[in-house]
Parts: C-alpha cells; sequence; structure tokens
C-alpha cells in the first residue's frame, strides 16, 4: 500500500505561521501596522499569500482589519486579559472534564511524559528566561494539551487551542515577572497529580488558579500598562 506524502504547506500558510510566531514573541508589537506591501517584499510571496494569511490570523484574533486603513496586530488590554482568562478557564475545564472521564493508561503517559520533557527543560538557574525561550513555549504547550487530548470533543478543542494561542501573548509578558514569588513547576506538578489521579474539584480548581497566577502577575505589573500605551500611540499614527 503506498504511503501518503503530507501536503506542503502553501505561501499563505506558511506566512501565516510566521507572523503568528512574531506576534506571539513579541517582534511584532501590539497594534503595529502591518503594511501588506512591506509583508509581502520580506517574506517574498504573492500579494494574495498576504492577503489570505492576514485573514486568518484576522479570525484567530491574532490581528484586526480596519476599514481603509489596512490591518494592525491586535492590542492587549486588563479588560481583554481577564475577558480572555475567565473564558479560557470555563473551556478549558470542560476539556479536562471530559478528559478525566475518558482518558485511558495512553492518555496519563501522554501527561506523565510532556511533563518531564518540560521539567526537564527547566532544570537551570535561569528559569525565568527559560520560559520565554520558543522550546519551552512548545513544550509547555505539549503538556496543557496532553491534560486534555482525551477529550472527545473536536468543538470544545478548537476552541480551547484559540484561545490559547491568544493568552500565549499575554503570558509571554509574565515569564520574567515576580519568578521568585510563583513556583511554576510546582503549579504544572499539583494540577497534572490532581487530574492523574482523576480529582475532578482538585484538578478544575489548580487549572484555574495557574491560569489567573498568570493573569493577575501581568496586572500587577507595568508592562501591560506599557504595551496598552504603545498600542494607543501605534493606534493614533
Amino acid at each position: 500500500m503506498a504511503m501518503l506524502t503530507p501536503s506542503k504547506p502553501t505561501q499563505a500558510e506558511t506566512v501565516c505561521r510566521l507572523i503568528r510566531a512574531e506576534i506571539l514573541e513579541g517582534q511584532l508589537p501590539a497594534s503595529a501596522k502591518l503594511n501588506i506591501g512591506a509583508l509581502e517584499k520580506r517574506f517574498d510571496v504573492s500579494l494574495g499569500a498576504i492577503r489570505e494569511a492576514l485573514s486568518r490570523l484576522s479570525a484567530e484574533g491574532m490581528v484586526i482589519a480596519e476599514a481603509q486603513r489596512g490591518y494592525r496586530v491586535s492590542p492587549v488590554s486588563s479588560e481583554e486579559l481577564l475577558d480572555l482568562t475567565r473564558t479560557r478557564v470555563e473551556v478549558e475545564s470542560l476539556c479536562l472534564a471530559q478528559a478525566m472521564k475518558n482518558g485511558d493508561v495512553e492518555w496519563e503517559s501522554r501527561i506523565v511524559a510532556a511533563a518531564h520533557r518540560m521539567e526537564r527543560l527547566q532544570d537551570s538557574p535561569a528559569d525565568a528566561e527559560t520560559r520565554v525561550t520558543q522550546v519551552w513555549s512548545n513544550s509547555h504547550r505539549e503538556f496543557h494539551e496532553a491534560l486534555v487530548s482525551a477529550c472527545p470533543s473536536p468543538w470544545l478543542l478548537r476552541l480551547r487551542a484559540l484561545l490559547h494561542e491568544q493568552s500565549e501573548r499575554y503570558r509571554r509578558l509574565s515569564a520574567p515577572l515576580e519568578t521568585d514569588k510563583r513556583d511554576v513547576r510546582g503549579e504544572h506538578r499539583q494540577l497534572m497529580e490532581a487530574v492523574l489521579k482523576r480529582d475532578a474539584v482538585a484538578a478544575l480548581l489548580a487549572l484555574e488558579q495557574h491560569f489567573f497566577s498568570t493573569a493577575q502577575i501581568i496586572l500587577r505589573s507595568p508592562l501591560l500598562r506599557a504595551a496598552q500605551t504603545a498600542s494607543h500611540e501605534q493606534a493614533d499614527s
């Protein structure tokens, strides 16, 4: 039987991935203008590919389209962060509760392996620096995906993935802040242990506390205020 060869990503898919990564990594700051012509030259792709990529990112909420003004990176704000965090807790809790009901030994093994990989990446004195790297971000995403991977609802998982991507912009802002006052490794371990015990009450409480800990650190820091000020200046330009 012939093996199927994975299809090559289209220009639009590649550009969408690259721009998304630049937004998440802060290379494209909140509310920054996205010049379609400049993006076309920088990525050396067709104008249609750029427009399709920006349209996809707009649907994800990563960029916003402005009438007669093109596209901008979506702004950040304390109001959005709180709304996003509350919504993420609700959706992720539904996914996690269903995963704990349906998960098997393979699901448990995936969680343990993802947690081990993530912890090994933190085996360095510069923990805060580690948590802003792309490698750790990928590992962190895989851990949280593993927790909910036994959820049988594709729609819930799609919504959860979208909320995770939006939250990642804010999580990266929080990584260098107040690291001496927060045990991120301990939070993940507590969450994993409750999930593996199928203790829904403890697991959902740990999940909520974990997500809101990140939000509260950002809300208390000057970084969000600075980012909001920069967003207003970018929007007025």
